[in-house]
């Protein structure tokens, strides 16, 4: 019956999709050009709200859940296991409270309506996995940002996505930055669960009915240890609450 029913509700997805970011994209260039960020920043808030509801057109179910209170006031470093883009807006939702932007590809910066302008803009970090130099350059800049607003960056060292759920070696470059030019950062290692599943068929049909889980563990202050220390200690916390 799931599989009858993925391919309607996969339709209704995606024209829900297509719908909020086309009439979000003016929105977002409005709030931005005429109010600035504080206004920008709501809009991308109501645009990640309503791509929520179009996961639950599916049937998808989210849960996040947070091990301990996070700081406040203080930049954040959101390490997460990478299963599939549907992570994107719930990692959004769910940490709006301290301004999520995401380290990207640079391709992801143009061509996608809404997503597109809010990397470019918003600011997010795109970088050029084919060129060291301006990725190490871009992610320096990135950490001074993050430092001087308070702002949580969002990174995947995994590089790819998982299509099955089982995560790849973490890359150790762009937390190491991270960490050096936002050095009163706290880390928060996520682990996301089940997302994988949503896409275990391609971008069409789409799973019906998964049970997304996001938990966020205790953060920890990029200064309380050496980085080797830190980093050995994010991956492991990360990869051990995955499940299969």
């Amino acid at each position: 019956m799931k599989k009858i029913l993925s391919y309607p509700l996969s339709v209704v997805h995606y024209l829900l999709f297509g719908l909020f970011i086309c009439v979000f994209h003016p929105i977002q260039w409005f709030s931005l050009n005429v109010f600035g960020y504080s206004v920008h920043k709501k809009s991308v808030d109501a645009l990640n709200y309503f791509l929520l509801w179009t996961l639950y057109a599916i049937g998808t179910r989210i849960d996040f859940s947070i091990e301990e209170e996070l700081p406040e006031n203080v930049p954040l470093i959101i390490v997460s296991n990478h299963q599939s883009a549907n992570e994107i807006s719930p990692i959004s939702w769910y940490f709006r409270k301290f301004h999520p932007k995401f380290v990207s590809k640079k391709e992801l910066g143009k061509g996608i309506p809404s997503v597109s302008f809010n990397l470019k803009y918003g600011g997010s970090v795109l970088i050029d996995r084919k060129d060291p130099k301006q990725s190490l350059t871009a992610l320096a800049k990135f950490g001074k940002q993050l430092e001087k607003n308070n702002w949580a960056g969002v990174i995947f060292p995994e590089g790819t996505r998982s299509k099955n759920g089982v995560p790849k070696k973490f890359s150790i470059n762009g937390l190491k930055i991270l960490s050096k030019y936002a050095p009163s950062a706290y880390v928060v290692p996520l682990t996301i669960n089940n997302s994988w599943k949503l896409v275990r068929n391609g971008s069409f049909p789409l799973g019906v009915g998964v049970h997304m889980k996001l938990h966020a563990h205790k953060p920890i202050a990029v200064k309380s240890m050496p980085f080797d220390e830190l980093f050995q200690k994010v991956e492991e916390t990360i990869k051990n609450s995955v499940t299969l």
